[in-house]
């Protein structure tokens, strides 16, 4: 499957823009807004994400509440796949399904519909996020897919914040693909 150039990871990384100290002091957020809002770098990434999984098969792609309804659903309709949002508890109508995960303090909780695979067993379905931190949503949700008895293809980031080491929660359960990775 296809990689970027260093010349078009270093453009997706110039589009987004650092915020220091948000949420709270001591982060440096990556604000991907400015990308969204540069159609070029847009352009770029969701024109990169079609080629590479273009031949996989996808049958669904499926969203992390809320940045990843974003790429996910642009990238659902460039492959000709279904999008399934990945939502936090209580957000979606109908029968689901939950998986909980550790935060730094207590448990949180996502919910995807339980037909949301519309009953096709082994669906071939790729997660896709805008960030992986710790990885506790990510391995939640990889759980989510399989659950529903789907069979997750990759967990696709646009960013890996690698001093964080989520990815390691994830690669027992699915491949991890990052488009950029921030030390």
């Amino acid at each position: 499957m296809k990689t970027l150039s260093p010349q078009e990871k270093a453009r997706l990384l110039e589009s987004i823009r650092d915020i220091p100290d948000f949420p709270k002091p001591g982060i440096l957020f990556k604000d991907i807004t400015t990308l969204l809002n540069d159609a070029e770098a847009f352009g770029l990434l969701m024109n990169h994400l079609a080629d590479r999984y273009r031949d996989a098969d996808i049958d669904f792609v499926a969203g992390i509440e809320s940045r990843g309804f974003i790429f996910g659903a642009a990238l659902a309709d460039r492959l000709g796949a279904g999008f399934v949002p990945i939502r936090k508890k209580g957000k979606l109508p109908g029968t689901t399904i939950a998986e909980k995960y550790a935060l730094e303090y207590g448990f949180d909780e996502i919910e995807m519909h339980i037909d949301a695979f519309r009953e096709k067993e082994g669906a071939r379905v790729l997660l896709i996020d805008d960030l992986i931190a710790t990885g506790g949503t990510a391995e939640a949700a990889v759980k989510l897919i399989r659950a529903a008895k789907g069979s997750c293809v990759e967990a696709c980031f646009l960013i890996d914040l690698t001093f964080l080491g989520g990815r390691k929660k994830v690669e027992p359960l699915a491949s991890v693909y990052a488009v950029l990775e921030v030390a």
